[in-house]
């Protein structure tokens, strides 16, 4: 009895360890930047808002990449939308986090914050879906995507609406839909 109170007192010492490591960053993050940080991070929200970057991809994608490019665009846009529904219609509603304090966030920044959980960054799953399912058809596109997705994921701790945690989270559902996309034409063959 006293071993398992031990190893649950370890589990939630290491839970609030993350906890207060994972605020600590986001605060750093928040306030850290040269001006043209904050000069260009609006642009990167706004472009990563409703999906709009992937979609805008995965039009060129489709419209000059050929055979290879309409695949890629198919593979990111069926990841982005199934990241998307696990992220915010799943994984939002089982855990409630709130976003980081006000008082951290420039107040330029506070007009845009999302009044939803926190945990995970929607716009981070979407991001790493798309580059992740693009990367599997065209690794040159899927590499510029990284790029974009990475810089998505920076944003939304630096603009302080997520904490890293969430940001990471997001990055795990998105990275783990790919695999996913992949296998279900297979699988739905095999279960008709």
């Amino acid at each position: 009895m006293e071993s398992a109170l031990s190893g649950k007192s370890l589990v939630m010492d290491v839970m609030a360890g993350l906890r207060t490591a994972d605020r600590r960053l986001a605060r750093r993050a928040i306030a850290w930047g040269p001006p043209w940080v904050r000069r260009v991070a609006p642009a990167v929200e706004e472009a990563a808002e409703h999906t709009k970057l992937w979609w805008a991809a995965a039009a060129v994608m489709a419209a000059t990449g050929r055979w290879r490019g309409r695949t890629a665009a198919a593979a990111g846009v069926t990841a982005m939308v199934t990241a998307q529904v696990l992220s915010n219609a799943v994984a939002k509603q089982l855990y409630r986090r709130r976003r980081p304090p006000q008082e951290w966030v420039p107040p330029k920044e506070l007009r845009d914050r999302p009044d939803t959980s926190s945990f995970p960054s929607g716009h981070t799953a979407a991001a790493f879906a798309f580059a992740g399912a693009v990367a599997t058809v065209w690794p040159a596109a899927g590499a510029a995507c990284g790029v974009s997705a990475v810089t998505v994921a920076a944003e939304r701790i630096h603009s302080g609406a997520h904490y890293p945690a969430d940001v990471a989270a997001g990055g795990v559902i998105g990275l783990a839909t790919v695999p996913l996309v992949r296998a279900a034409p297979r699988l739905l063959r095999r279960g008709l």
